[in-house]
């Protein structure tokens, strides 16, 4: 595994480790790290640095949701094209092109089911290119981005048999 692989491996499992943090695990010193680090933020390898939520224990009303895109592409107008658009709206939090029974596949956030659905209804569905929408509410998180969620216990119940 390369220098660069390795840094990037251990800033996705934590996004916070220090420069010397990050020496100490790879072997390279400060100055190779912080190197290695700009490079790839300045190629724009790393996009940014985030912190993995677990909205329900901060904001038990905000509403995600997992919305499958169809559409029909003609000369003009290509994936990209409808990709760019979509992208800009703040509620979308994450958009992927994919293979399979439909497009797109989008994550959507509001701070209520109207609020997605007239979001989805709005300003999705009426882009020309978009033939179906499907939306599937998020009901619970266990794992985002390689975190599990949960309270951290296990479960101490006995199984009975009959």
């Amino acid at each position: 595994m390369s220098d660069r692989e390795e840094i990037l491996a251990l800033l996705r499992e934590n996004a916070r480790y220090s420069t010397e943090d990050l020496a100490r695990q790879t072997g390279l010193d400060a100055g190779e790290v912080e190197a290695v680090v700009e490079d790839l933020e300045s190629e724009g390898v790393i996009k940014g640095y985030q912190a993995v939520v677990d909205w329900d224990k901060v904001e038990p009303e905000r509403v995600r949701a997992a919305v499958e895109l169809n559409v029909t592409l003609d000369r003009e107008t290509g994936y990209d094209d409808i990709a760019e658009r979509l992208a800009k709206f703040p509620e979308v939090q994450g958009l992927r092109l994919v293979s399979g029974d439909y497009d797109f596949a989008m994550e959507v956030e509001g701070d209520s089911m109207s609020q997605v659905s007239r979001f989805i209804s709005e300003k999705v569905a009426p882009v020309p290119e978009i033939t179906q929408t499907v939306t599937h509410y998020i009901m619970e998180s266990y794992k985002e981005r390689g975190v599990e969620f949960g309270d951290g216990h296990d479960d101490d119940r006995l199984s009975i048999s009959p």
